[in-house]
């Protein structure tokens, strides 16, 4: 374990936490950057399955606004996939190669739920993408309840060829506040697709909202408190955003809720990272929510200051990730 804050940026190339630049470093020995895709998913809380207006932060894009040109809406319908992803992939390349110099990249699908179709059509969909020579990662965005037997099994055989990711979109352990923003199943479902991810050999990320209407700042560390003690790898600290067009947008502007500033946001996530284990690879500590959508909060856009403010933080309070974790 770490004992201090000065080990810490020792340990982890002058931050106090464990960040994804540092874990790529460490594997693939560059940083390497994310083509983020798009596989013509919906979501199930879209098509009428478990509703029609999906989550309630979720915008039109599904989180995926930087993604590539999107395949058809209805993934039944079988488009040239491998042609058009192969498109994708070198428009990518392309936008980073700007701010890369390096030849290989994490292939990221990430609007929407990109499991929910069948294991069939996901295989043509992935193969095309983990065969490229340059793809060091095949990153894959979805949920929980989208991840049958037939669709691991898919992805075990995709990871002995090269590693996969699987990113789950939790948000909080919380009942009332799931219900609430629409994440459409329980903690259960999550607890059991997080299981047998583990046993596929399968690297899992989950994802957090801080700032929940509703949630306090304990209820908030009692997600983290819980994820620390998971057999997740990876963990997406996100700050709420209120995207225009959504309906956490009009009931913001309808019934306003508290939105967190910079300096709570900053102290509360301190204080999440410092319950989670330093094995724990930090994906994200903020967000960049599309500042053409933007309602709050504003001072998000400015990313680097958010940065800034945080590593202070982090000095000012000599403290690092791990510090409060305590394993079972």
């Amino acid at each position: 374990m770490i004992s201090s804050y000065s080990e810490a940026l020792q340990r982890w190339n002058g931050k106090p936490y464990y960040s994804l630049n540092q874990y790529l470093q460490e594997h693939f020995g560059e940083k390497i950057y994310k083509i983020a895709l798009d596989g013509g998913f919906t979501c199930p809380n879209r098509d009428g399955t478990l509703g029609n207006r999906g989550c309630i932060f979720c915008s039109s894009g599904g989180s995926g606004e930087f993604s590539g040109a999107r395949l058809s809406n209805d993934v039944s319908l079988s488009p040239d996939i491998s042609a058009n992803i192969r498109s994708q992939l070198e428009a990518g390349k392309q936008l980073i190669s700007k701010k890369y110099t390096g030849h290989r990249f994490i292939a990221y699908f990430q609007a929407f739920t990109n499991t929910y179709a069948s294991a069939d059509y996901l295989e043509k969909l992935y193969m095309p993408v983990i065969a490229h020579p340059e793809t060091a990662v095949l990153s894959i965005a979805t949920r929980p309840d989208c991840l049958s037997t037939e669709i691991i099994d898919l992805l075990k055989r995709l990871n002995q060829i090269k590693p996969v990711w699987i990113e789950l979109g939790l948000q909080t352990i919380h009942e009332d506040t799931s219900r609430f923003i629409r994440r459409g199943y329980t903690l259960e479902v999550f607890i059991d697709a997080l299981h047998r991810l583990q046993e596929a050999g399968i690297e899992t990320i989950v994802h957090t909202i801080l700032g929940l209407p509703g949630e306090s700042k304990d209820d908030i560390l009692e997600t983290h408190r819980f994820l620390a003690q998971q057999p997740i790898q990876g963990i997406k600290l996100q700050l709420l955003h209120v995207l225009r067009g959504t309906d956490l947008d009009t009931l913001y502007r309808v019934r306003p809720f508290h939105i967190l500033t910079l300096e709570e946001y900053s102290d509360l996530i301190i204080r999440c990272i410092e319950v989670l284990p330093p094995e724990m690879v930090i994906h994200r500590i903020t967000g960049d929510g599309p500042k053409q959508l933007l309602t709050a909060p504003l001072w998000s856009g400015h990313k680097k200051q958010v940065l800034n403010t945080i590593h202070h933080s982090f000095k000012t309070c000599g403290t690092w990730q791990g510090r409060m974790y305590t394993p079972l």
